[in-house]
Formats: C-alpha cells, structure tokens, sequence
C-alpha cells in the first residue's frame, strides 16, 4: 500500500487578507524528565501470530524523545522495533533487560504481568 502524502494545510488554497495565518493543529507536547516518567513494561504476542514483544507503556512527551529512547533500547539489546502511539515495541522477550536498562537511565519502571 503506498503512502498518502499528507496535505500541511487543508482547505485553504489562498488568501488575500495580509494579516491571515495558517491554523496549525501541531501541539508541542513537553517530555517529562526521566525520574517523573512512570513507565509500564510487559509482554505481549496477540494479534501479532504467536510471536512475543516488549511493549513499554506510559511515555509522556515528544515523538522525536520516543524515538530516542526507543532507539537506545532497540540498540542495547540487539533487535528491532518501533515506537509509535506513546509505546515502544521491542521484538522478543525482554522484559528484565529494558527493566534493567530504563531503572539505569533513572526511569520509574514497573513490570505488568507474569
């Protein structure tokens, strides 16, 4: 499926007012600092054909520190993943591996589920 190239203003082709600015919906969304995160972390493999992944749930704060964090997590433990939606999908089990590396980073984490 090819992607849909996503219009930056919708609805207004042009203007002749002088003083008219573009609405934008954008909200700059501020990342808490890591001891204020409190973040979730737990195993998951439906809807996913039986395969298990690492979910990390609860980030508050931009989607460019989500991708950050996602990547160092994605690096630390040698496998992939994304980071969308406020969450982070590490394939396979690693669960006390990210418990490990987020309390490191002084990350307020707790493990949900068996």
């Amino acid at each position: 499926m090819a992607k849909q190239k996503k219009q930056r203003f919708e609805g207004i082709v042009y203007s002749t007012d002088s003083n008219f600015q573009f609405d934008t919906d954008e909200e700059i969304v501020e990342t808490l600092p890591p001891h204020q995160q409190k973040l979730k972390v737990m195993l998951d493999k439906k809807a996913r054909k039986g395969k298990i992944v690492t979910i990390v749930q609860g980030f508050v704060g931009s989607e460019d520190d989500l991708e950050s964090l996602a990547k160092t997590l994605k690096q630390r433990c040698g496998v992939g993943g994304s980071a969308k939606d406020g969450e982070i999908l590490i394939q396979g089990d690693f669960k006390m591996k990210i418990f490990d590396i987020l309390k490191a980073l002084d990350y307020q984490v707790k493990i949900v589920g068996g």
